[in-house]
């Protein structure tokens, strides 16, 4: 368990964020951590995000010439996953709008916000390219932050996307294998737009898209260790600091007051808070649930606010309600798989059912299936399906025992924001011992 020592000189720290929902409240908490702690945080992101941002005792400022998401209305998201049915042409989309294809304009409000005020290190995402690029251009020290798993497969991993467990014979080595090169190949599609903005920066250009993030000094994942796929070795960059769980300022005080006690069974149910096309997948799930002897609670999220939906008398429809609140008296959690829900309901020890609908949602589910703590069903699975999902794992007490084992396991992690800051602060005293005279 990580003990903070007393700080030492309070570092400039600019933060670069962008909204995709679950990815943000992780870094709202390294925000409050890192500024409760004294330090001098800014974050340049979405305007969106900048009420939160202040919350949690950090300067804002928003993009200018990057793309900027106002709110997080289904209509400002900036691809809608939910139109999309085909992943990999959803992934090429987020490449081209958002991860990679648009570095230049990132990059240049980053430059410009250095230069009016110079910071010691920069905190990005480990999907923001441009924020990347703009520490190289500027050399500043480079930490990214990864919201859940890593974005490049660790050691003896499958690859990130298809949700493979780990190979455990030659054929399934030769899947990920193949596996991995079609992501790769996937990724550099976008290399011509990265390697054009290196160019105007005066940059050589790179071989592999990827190669930008291998530039940073640490890689910080904000996932435990106990939920991950066991590790072959771990690369001296990369550090595990366990997931941020900050809860939503939007959902903390909403809702839960209103659900009442019950002595049956409870299902939660949580299915994103950006939009997925998801609103399908609940109406199986409160079908399928109108069927159990459970008490079950829906909440939509921002995504789905306001969706009709008609509930049987057992099931209960929330716009929003803190799942803090909810999860003590909850027996199962049935969701599309995002790490913040996943992690949230096994730090309860509540076993899940997972129907995962992209993005980090087939791998987080394949953990899910690894470590035993519940069940993964297709996001097109029937009713019938889906309550016999929910009654196994109520009924098979092995899955509970192994959520219960996992919430140990989180609990003797300790807390993961005094990890994050730790490691960061140890990052910028080696760059301070490594380059004597220089500000960290």
């Amino acid at each position: 368990m990580t003990q903070l020592s007393s700080p030492q000189t309070p570092l400039r720290i600019l933060v670069t964020g962008w909204e995709g929902g679950g990815n943000v409240p992780p870094f709202i908490a390294a925000l409050r951590g890192l500024a409760a702690r004294g330090h001098d945080v800014r974050l340049i992101a979405d305007d969106s995000m900048r009420a939160e941002a202040i919350a949690a005792g950090a300067r804002f400022q928003p993009w200018t010439r990057a793309p900027n998401r106002p709110d997080r209305s289904a209509a400002s998201c900036f691809v809608r996953d939910r139109d999309i049915a085909d992943p990999i042409a959803a992934f090429r989309q987020w490449c081209d709008r958002i991860f990679v294809a648009p570095p230049r304009d990132y990059a240049l409000d980053i430059l410009d916000a250095l230069a009016a005020e110079p910071a010691d290190l920069m905190i990005g995402s480990d999907l923001l390219f441009g924020g990347m690029l703009a520490a190289e251009v500027s050399r500043t020290p480079l930490v990214l932050l990864a919201a859940n798993i890593s974005l490049s497969p660790l050691p003896g991993h499958p690859p990130f996307g298809p949700g493979f467990q780990p190979a455990g014979n030659p054929a399934e080595q030769a899947r990920d294998a193949e596996a991995a090169a079609v992501g790769e190949a996937l990724w550099n599609q976008a290399l011509p737009a990265l390697n054009a903005a290196r160019a105007h920066f005066g940059l050589a250009p790179l071989a592999r898209v990827l190669d930008q993030a291998a530039r940073a000094g640490r890689c910080l994942l904000a996932t435990s260790p106990s939920f991950d796929f066991p590790v072959a070795r771990m690369p001296e960059h990369i550090r595990y600091v366990g997931p941020l769980l900050e809860e939503p300022s939007w959902a903390v005080t909403s809702g839960h007051h209103a659900i009442g006690i019950d002595t049956r069974p409870r299902a939660l149910v949580s299915f994103s808070t950006t939009h997925q096309g998801q609103d399908k997948v609940l109406r199986r799930i409160v079908a399928a649930l109108g069927q159990l002897p459970v008490s079950a609670v829906v909440t939509l999220g921002k995504a789905l606010e306001q969706f009709a939906i008609e509930a049987p008398d057992n099931v209960r429809i929330l716009d929003s309600a803190s799942h803090e609140a909810i999860l003590p008296s909850t027996q199962v959690v049935v969701t599309h798989g995002g790490h913040g829900t996943v992690l949230r309901a096994l730090r309860h020890g509540v076993p899940l059912v997972v129907m995962p609908m992209g993005r980090d949602q087939n791998d987080n589910a394949a953990r899910v299936e690894y470590h035993r703590v519940g069940i993964r069903l297709a996001p097109t699975a029937s009713p019938s399906e889906i309550a016999r999902a929910v009654q196994d794992v109520l009924a098979d007490a092995s899955f509970a025992e192994q959520a219960r084992r996992m919430a140990g396991l989180l609990a003797a992690e300790g807390s993961s924001v005094d990890r994050l800051i730790a490691e960061i602060e140890a990052f910028a005293a080696g760059h301070r011992a490594d380059k004597p005279g220089q500000a960290a």
